[in-house]
């Protein structure tokens, strides 16, 4: 197989040369190397690679899984891979090798996936760019001039360079949809619960986090999820089961649906102008498919919105610097991270157990109104994002301007944070490009649970030739 063939398929269509044995795994993993090392000394994407431990998985009798012999990066963010660093895209984890394997690459590998690398990933997920002073930033394929989103910045770079057709991504702000919109790809955050997490950690950020991939094709998307799915022994959450498998919605019309197209972001950022344009172009085509839109205003009070994820994401930061200083046998002193970090480490020390207990109130009360929504409509549509994608540099984790930082990131997760303090399925759809030739998604929410849906009307508009995507 020769580096452009390789560039044709998905992984499924992968996985099904390598089962007619048409090609090996081996072939296969080389043609992702020779692209990584092509693209990624641009792009700065892949941040460790893992060519030998690939290499020693294929020779060692690969579980004849559904993705034999498909090779797959892990972000360096919360998963573990025995032997291999886990940075957690910090100075202060940079020497931190895992002793086990998550639950979650257990699952990957007996799928028959070959796990080769991890991907860049901003300090600890918090931003929403991927800027990491310990790597440097991931470039964007589209335009190396600008930002590839976050935090799964470098997984979204990976697979819009043509290194990988999926990769492994995770979300507790909007860190899958974000990159996907950025990039020009699909992106789904699955329902909380759905995708282990542990087992070192059996929850990310109090419920908001979760995991799942960044992809050029909805029906990898789904057939990922399909072998990651399933509670772990002793997770707090367990996602509603669903008998059928998501690869089975991709051949199901979704029919009519009705849908309520919020342009409003859900934190009281500014909306860009162009992006109202754009998402009201998508809106149009929904309808052209048959689909009911139906405009609505944001019923989200946007203070406590922007308030209650704060505090939770903030404190688990907090709780999680506090856990690695009792490890070090020392103070986590400013000079350990970056100032954004340092800043939000600070916050946390003040914030009080009655503060916490609200914020949680919160997303609960918020969950409530979101499962009102979906009584009346079967999926909410918005903006991934509010701007169009920033240069790099224009979100800076190491600013002194606390004020613009904020403004940025506030854009940048206005309509997609909420359904991580919800736990609702949610996916960026790349529906147009800018005047300026950036990728601009749109978000199609469904309720909880109800993943199958969003593969579903996510096929459809990539079979009415709706997605606006290029091999970079």
């Amino acid at each position: 197989m020769l580096e452009n063939e390789y560039l044709q398929y998905d992984a499924i269509g992968l996985a099904e040369l390598i089962a007619k044995r048409e090609v090996s795994a081996a072939e296969v993993l080389s043609c992702a190397e020779q692209r990584v090392e092509s693209q990624n000394p641009l792009l700065n994407a892949v941040v460790t690679p893992m060519w030998d431990e690939a290499r020693h998985a294929i020779k060692n009798d690969l579980p004849k899984g559904a993705f034999h012999g498909v090779p797959m990066p892990l972000k360096d963010l919360g998963q573990y891979y025995k032997g291999v660093v886990t940075s957690n895209g910090s100075r202060l984890f940079s020497d931190n090798v895992a002793d086990h394997d998550s639950t979650l690459v257990k699952r990957y590998k007996a799928s028959g996936l070959v796990l080769c690398g991890k991907t860049n990933t901003p300090e600890f997920g918090l931003a929403t760019t991927t800027e990491p002073v310990l790597h440097g930033p991931a470039k964007n394929p589209w335009s190396n001039e600008h930002s590839t989103g976050g935090s799964s910045g470098g997984a979204a770079a990976a697979v819009a360079s043509g290194m990988f057709p999926a990769a492994h991504a995770s979300d507790g702000g909007g860190s899958i949809r974000i990159p996907a919109s950025c990039c020009g790809l699909f992106g789904l955050k699955p329902t909380r619960g759905r995708v282990p997490l542990g087992p070192l950690s059996l929850e990310g950020w109090g419920g908001l986090s979760t995991t799942h991939v960044i992809s050029k094709s909805v029906r990898d998307s789904a057939a990922l999820l399909d072998i990651s799915a399933g509670a772990e022994s002793g997770s707090p959450y367990h996602a509603p089961y669903v008998e059928q498998s998501f690869c089975s919605a991709l051949g199901e019309p979704p029919g009519r649906l009705k849908i309520a197209f919020c342009s409003q972001p859900f934190n009281g950022a500014t909306l860009d102008s162009q992006i109202g344009a754009l998402i009201a172009k998508q809106a149009q085509e929904l309808e052209a498919l048959g689909h009911i839109i139906e405009p609505v205003e944001n019923p989200f009070n946007p203070e406590i919105v922007k308030d209650s994820h704060g505090t939770l994401a903030i404190s688990h930061i907090g709780a999680m610097l506090n856990a690695k200083q009792e490890s070090l046998g020392r103070a986590i002193v400013e000079t350990d991270v970056e100032r954004v970090t340092w800043n939000n480490y600070q916050s946390a020390l003040e914030i009080t157990g009655s503060q916490y207990a609200s914020a949680v109130g919160n997303i609960h009360k918020h969950g409530q109104m979101c499962a009102s929504i979906f009584e009346r409509y079967d999926l909410i549509l918005t903006p991934t994002m509010a701007c169009l994608p920033p240069k790099i540099g224009a979100l800076d984790t190491m600013s002194e301007n606390a004020e613009a930082y904020l403004m940025l990131l506030y854009q940048m997760i206005g309509f997609t944070a909420l359904f991580n303090d919800t736990g609702n399925p949610a996916a960026s759809v790349p529906l147009s490009i800018s005047p300026d030739g950036l990728p601009v998604g749109g978000q199609l929410v469904a309720d909880f649970g109800n993943e199958r849906l969003l593969i579903s009307v996510a096929q459809q508009l990539s079979d009415a030739g709706l997605f606006k995507q290029t091999m970079c």
